[in-house]
């Protein structure tokens, strides 16, 4: 059974920086697409930054310049690097895989695997 476990939420204040963390059980991230959800209370779950097997990435448009999302295949581990927080990136951090669509770096939850989230709040 796959298991993904996010770590590294917390609060800061506006303008500040956290990293987070995916490890995984019982995959391997190299071998296909991964992404970066979010979601706050009474919103739908959005998409913030994916990575197929090659290394390609996406970003949805409210984080580009400011979040990276990076995999250490050797650690097995995926992060997501956030800069420049802003209140409005307060929500439920959550790691997913296992794409069911086509292979591609894609933001759509159609995600088979999930954590359990990580939450991120920011104050101004």
């Amino acid at each position: 059974q796959v298991q993904l476990v996010e770590s590294g939420g917390g609060s800061v204040q506006a303008g500040g920086s956290l990293r987070l963390s995916c490890a995984a059980s019982e995959y391997t991230f190299s071998s296909g697409s991964m992404g970066w959800f979010r979601q706050s209370p009474g919103n739908v779950r959005e998409g913030v930054a994916a990575m197929d097997y090659v290394g390609t990435t996406l970003y949805a448009d409210f984080v580009k310049g400011r979040f990276t999302i990076s995999r250490d295949n050797a650690k097995n581990m995926v992060y997501l690097q956030m800069h420049s927080l802003k209140p409005e990136d307060t929500a439920m951090y959550y790691c997913a895989t296992g794409f069911r669509g086509a292979p591609g770096a894609r933001l759509d939850p159609a995600y088979a695997y999930w954590g359990q989230g990580t939450q991120v709040t920011v104050s101004s």
